[in-house]
């Protein structure tokens, strides 16, 4: 539930400065230009998806701790993520490692659905308590083993996965739409961002960048 590229971070201050700071030093010059991925970029507010403890920080550019040994990935991946998978108005998400929230939220300023599913307990009761309290009705969080997906609701528009799997998990390709998109880290130690396009003709994959990623955790 987090990435790289490695840049340099500035504490924050005052959070709407460090967060106009953020899309306008940390994204923008990086590329991400879809105008409704800046917007929901520019609608939630990192600080509220963090820890007191690091809420100084919200808008550093790079990862942050969550607590369970996870952690809040760098805006700038965020944004990366979700402007790769092209999300459209009318999408059913499926989004694997809801971490703090933060992914899911972007994603549902975007799109008609996300379904998010954490393996870490106590992490999914919090993602949702976040979620409530900025008054999303459009994020179900499900706490379960993010490697089978979540059948009942299948297929999918669009799949975003925010922790590393060894390889692309068949489930999830299986409970893709065809003409879908997924984006994903794959790898173990050395990782890559791919995105992952299915066809009549089976999948076609397009290999992004070096990133790092916390493991994909199989349930029991």
């Amino acid at each position: 539930m987090s990435g790289i590229p490695f840049f340099g971070c500035a504490r924050a201050g005052d959070f709407e400065q460090a967060h106009d700071r953020m899309i306008a030093e940390q994204l923008i010059p990086r590329g991400i230009e879809d105008t409704r991925v800046l917007a929901a970029m520019r609608k939630v507010r990192r600080h509220e998806y963090v820890p007191k403890a690091v809420r100084d920080r919200a808008y550093d550019d790079g990862p942050l701790p969550i607590g369970h040994g996870q952690t809040i990935s760098q805006p700038y991946i965020v944004a990366v993520m979700t402007q790769v998978l092209e999300p459209k108005d009318n999408d059913k998400v499926l989004e694997i490692g809801t971490g703090s929230g933060y992914q899911a939220a972007v994603l549902a300023e975007i799109v008609d659905q996300v379904y998010t599913i954490e393996i870490v307990g106590p992490l999914a009761d919090e993602a949702r308590a976040h979620l409530k309290k900025q008054g999303y009705t459009n994020i179900t969080v499900r706490h379960g083993d993010g490697y089978r997906g979540w059948p009942e609701h299948a297929p999918f528009d669009k799949i975003i996965v925010t922790a590393a799997p060894p390889e692309v998990p068949p489930r999830l390709v299986e409970q893709l739409k065809v003409g879908g998109r997924m984006v994903l880290p794959v790898g173990e130690g050395y990782q890559q961002l791919i995105v992952l396009t299915k066809t009549d003709q089976g999948v076609v994959t397009e290999t992004l960048f070096p990133v790092r990623f916390v493991p994909m955790v199989p349930g029991p």
